[in-house]
């Protein structure tokens, strides 16, 4: 059946673990598709599209924030958790992404973000006027110290310090972001309360599930200790650009505060009170990601499913480091579930962030549809598409004019997707697009791939369907994951279903060892090897094997 055709029927048995190896398309919606002419995409634009993206065969859409916004981060600064930025539509567009995506049988998950609000929210223009306003105590505040220094040492993401003078108040407002980015008080019930009334506004609404942004962010420590510095040999620069001072603390206490886990346990029993509903937590921490993914997600009293930053690090993936991030993480998160991505809107292209060929591309993808846990594919990775080289005066991202020309920020991932080749736009938009459309993108646009069957949008297809069509690689276990020089190697179980993978991870031919039994070679779509019959594996540069264990 040709998805783009014939839409799912209503009414199909809900399955609660829909989750549980899923593959979620993330939407970034200023990029996707423009409806209306002013250079930005908007919801209506996501509807006109669905059915490509119905076509790709993914399980459901992560749409990233479009709440009313000054958009000083682009949606990341909401003013309002219960209505849509007039820049992305209405209300009743969003009900229209939602009815339709549901008549192709694809879920919809919204990205929330708890952890601070817009200073030009309601909340926080009431909270800054007094200290004792109703909501005086909603955000993190503080007086000075003797000197009116900042009351401890703290940085923010996107750098300086973490603390801003505010003049009404005389005091210090936290923000791990932006100064526009003030931080809620989680230590307030009231808090709370009302986070929790908007996200069952968009329960009410209909969406299947939520991508919490910076998860881990939601606590300080009530008594504001200073963070301890890190040292040099543990930094790392998967949270933040090496040239931030950021990488040089340790910040266990203005983040990863152990009182999150009461606050998630809040959160899942009003997702529980909703027919399969499902959240992915973005744990951001370069020291301790897979250890709080497995607190966040054991049992099942906290979210479903968290993605650290380990495969969306700048240094390359390769079998031993896979093999590594896996022993850890069967270590430190036994009950949890890991939601795999290699690109999303912060990170460079994986692309061009591992200098990847089309063959190697191919396999990286092929392998993600293989690993336990589920998986997040950024728009636009399904074509290939490098990251965009954008000018400085082009920069949109306070992140890069700030770092510039060290680091270029976060456009380069986030200009227009491209649907044909036929105009200079890429089919994104009949007006002046937001960010330049790349001209190296042009050649990659969707109708062009459309009519290659070779090409990396079909692979793609081909990947996915090829998970979907065994439960091993959806929701099986796996008894270890191993590398052997520059091949990676995994069996998944489900049931009476047991799948051997192995992948040459480079670009010399390698010979390798299948285990002992008896298999039958899958997987040929996909480039797949078939082992000799002494049980030798004869892989090509980049490619993968497939074996399916029958009955014995």
């Amino acid at each position: 059946m040709n998805t783009m055709e014939q839409p799912v029927r209503a009414g199909m048995q809900v399955d609660k673990d829909w989750w549980r190896g899923a593959v979620i398309y993330q939407i970034y919606p200023r990029s996707y598709q423009d409806s209306n002419g002013d250079g930005i995409g908007d919801l209506l634009g996501i509807v006109q599209r669905l059915p490509y993206i119905a076509s790709l065969g993914v399980d459901a859409i992560w749409i990233s924030p479009f709440f009313t916004s000054p958009m000083k981060d682009f949606g990341y600064d909401v003013s309002d958790y219960c209505d849509v930025d007039p820049m992305f539509g209405t209300l009743a567009d969003f009900d229209a992404v939602i009815e339709t995506a549901h008549r192709f049988g694809i879920k919809v998950m919204i990205d929330l973000v708890l952890s601070h609000t817009s200073d030009q929210h309601p909340w926080f223009e009431e909270s800054r006027q007094s200290t004792d306003n109703p909501r005086a105590d909603w955000y993190v505040w503080s007086d000075p110290d003797p000197d009116g220094t900042p009351p401890n040492n703290w940085l923010s993401i996107f750098g300086g310090p973490a603390w801003q003078w505010d003049a009404r108040r005389e005091q210090y407002y936290l923000h791990n972001f932006l100064v526009s980015q003030p931080d809620l008080n989680f230590h307030n019930e009231e808090v709370q309360t009302a986070l929790l009334a908007s996200t069952r506004f968009w329960l009410d609404r209909g969406v299947d599930g939520f991508r919490l942004d910076t998860i881990n962010f939601y606590y300080a420590d009530k008594d504001l200790r200073d963070n301890p510095p890190l040292p040099p040999e543990k930094r790392n620069a998967n949270i933040a650009p090496s040239v931030n001072p950021y990488n040089h603390q340790d910040h266990v206490y203005s983040k990863n505060r152990p009182e999150n886990l009461d606050f998630l346990r809040k959160f899942r029993a009003l997702l529980d009170e909703y027919p399969a509903i499902a959240a992915v937590g973005e744990v951001g921490d370069a020291q301790r990601g897979l250890e709080l993914l497995g607190q966040y997600t054991a049992g099942d009293q906290f979210v479903q499913m968290c993605y650290a930053f380990e495969f969306l690090a700048k240094d390359e993936l390769t079998a031993t480091r896979i093999a590594e991030v896996f022993g850890e993480l069967d270590h430190v998160a036994q009950e949890g579930w890991a939601c795999w991505a290699f690109s999303n809107h912060d990170v460079i292209r994986h692309t061009t962030r591992w200098n990847l060929t089309p063959a190697a591309h191919r396999l990286y993808m092929t392998m993600l549809m293989c690993l336990r846990g589920s998986a997040c594919l950024y728009q636009g990775e399904e074509l290939g598409l490098p990251e965009a080289d954008v000018a400085f005066e082009d920069l949109q991202d306070p992140y890069g004019i700030e770092f510039w020309p060290e680091y270029k920020g976060r456009d380069g991932c986030r200009t227009p997707m491209v649907w044909e080749s036929s105009n200079q736009n890429g089919g994104f938009t009949n007006g002046d697009p937001w960010l330049p459309i790349s001209h190296d993108h042009l050649n990659r646009a969707v109708a062009f791939q459309e009519d290659d069957p070779g090409s990396m949008l079909h692979h793609y297809r081909r990947a996915i369907s090829f998970r979907k069509a065994h439960k091993a690689l959806t929701k099986g276990t796996h008894e270890g994951v191993f590398s052997y020089g520059d091949i990676l190697q995994f069996t998944r179980t489900h049931e009476d279903q047991t799948i051997f993978c192995a992948f040459n991870l480079s670009d010399t031919p390698s010979v390798h060892g299948m285990p002992a039994g008896d298999w039958m070679t899958i997987g040929a779509e996909l480039g797949g090897a078939a082992p000799s019959p002494d049980h030798r594996l004869h892989l090509g540069p980049w490619q993968p094997c497939f074996a399916l264990k029958r009955d014995t």
